[in-house]
């Protein structure tokens, strides 16, 4: 559901974050498209409009995360939740090296899976963005 956000609450959560998308890290200005918003846990959820539940997000992340909350494990035992950054440290659940997303935890592992981070193509961007002292 498309939600109206004020311009005042977007550069908020984009100061925030530091202009720097809170899943996949990447830098706001490496991009020619605007960032996007969004809703850690959806409107469909039962999430709202405020800051604490805002992230500054990559379309390619938000795209992926849609309105998910989270997934199944890979036997389907059980739910994971996405990593949230308001309420987790992002060292603790992911690492990166030469560019690939490495999950620390199922957190870390579920929230790389359905985000497609390690998709070849954002793959090699991230790597040349490292190259040229972009990322990180």
């Amino acid at each position: 559901m498309k939600q109206n956000l004020s311009k005042a609450l977007k550069l908020q959560v984009a100061i925030r974050a530091n202009w720097r998308y809170e899943y996949c890290l990447l830098p706001e200005k490496a991009l020619y498209y605007p960032f996007h918003i969004d809703h850690i846990k959806s409107i469909k959820h039962g999430g709202l409009n405020l800051i604490w539940n805002l992230a500054f997000c990559c379309p390619d992340c938000n795209y992926h995360k849609g309105t998910d909350i989270g997934s199944l494990s890979n036997d389907d035992a059980y739910f994971i939740r996405f990593f949230n950054p308001r309420k987790d440290i992002w060292d603790s659940h992911f690492e990166i090296s030469d560019g690939c997303f490495y999950g620390l935890t199922e957190i870390g592992e579920i929230t790389i899976k359905i985000l497609k981070l390690n998709n070849i193509d954002r793959l090699i961007f991230r790597k040349q963005l490292i190259d040229i002292g972009q990322y990180f």
